[in-house]
C-alpha cells in the first residue's frame, strides 16, 4: 500500500508539473470547473472512431480522464462498471478518457481492468486542457443540459457513495 501511494504521489507531481507547462489554471476552490457552466463540447476519439460529447445531450455523461499509472484508476473502473450496469437504463453514459502517451499502456491496463463503457483516447492531453484536469483520476459529472454538476479530483472508498449520490440525483433532475 505504501508503494502505490509514494507512485500516486509521484504520478500527481508529475500531473502538476504537466499543468504547469501546458498552461493550466487551478481554480481558487481546487477544481476548474463551474457547477453550472456548460460542459465544452469535445471530440473523443474511441478505437471505433470519432464522438462528440454534445451528442449525448438529454443523457447524464460521467467522463472520468485516467492514465494507466494511476492506482486510484484500477479501483474506480470496477465502480464505473457497476454504475453502467445499475444506471445505464436511466440515462447514464460513462466515458473514460485514456491519458497515456503509449496505446500499449491503455492496452494492458484495460486487459486487466476491463470497461463495460465507452473508452476513448487523448495521449496528448488536449481535451484534458479543455476540461482543465487536475489530478488523476478526474471525473465530470454532466447533467442532460450539458451543464456541470460536479467535478470530482481522486477516487477512494468515501467517495464511492457521494459520487453514486450525485450520479442518482442528476438521473431524476429533469433538464
Amino acid at each position: 500500500m505504501q508503494i502505490s501511494l509514494i507512485a500516486c504521489a509521484r504520478a500527481l507531481g508529475v500531473l502538476r508539473l504537466l499543468v504547469a507547462v501546458f498552461g493550466l489554471a487551478a481554480s481558487p476552490a481546487g477544481l476548474a470547473l463551474e457547477k453550472g457552466r456548460q460542459a465544452p463540447d469535445a471530440d473523443l476519439t474511441t478505437a471505433s472512431g470519432t464522438l462528440k460529447l454534445d451528442q449525448f445531450r438529454g443523457s447524464v455523461v460521467y467522463l472520468d480522464f485516467w492514465a494507466s499509472w494511476c492506482a486510484p484508476c484500477r479501483q474506480s473502473f470496477p465502480w464505473m462498471n457497476s454504475m453502467q450496469s445499475k444506471y445505464g437504463g436511466q440515462g447514464l453514459k460513462i466515458i473514460a478518457v485514456n491519458l497515456d502517451a503509449k496505446a500499449d499502456d491503455s492496452r494492458r491496463f484495460l486487459a486487466a481492468v476491463p470497461a463495460s463503457f465507452a473508452i476513448a483516447f487523448d495521449p496528448q492531453g488536449l481535451l484534458a486542457r479543455r476540461f482543465e484536469v487536475q489530478g488523476m483520476p478526474s471525473s465530470v459529472l454532466i447533467g442532460r443540459d450539458g451543464k456541470v454538476v460536479l467535478q470530482h479530483v481522486g477516487f477512494n472508498e468515501a467517495s464511492r457513495d457521494k459520487l453514486e449520490a450525485s450520479i442518482r440525483a442528476t438521473l431524476e433532475t429533469k433538464p
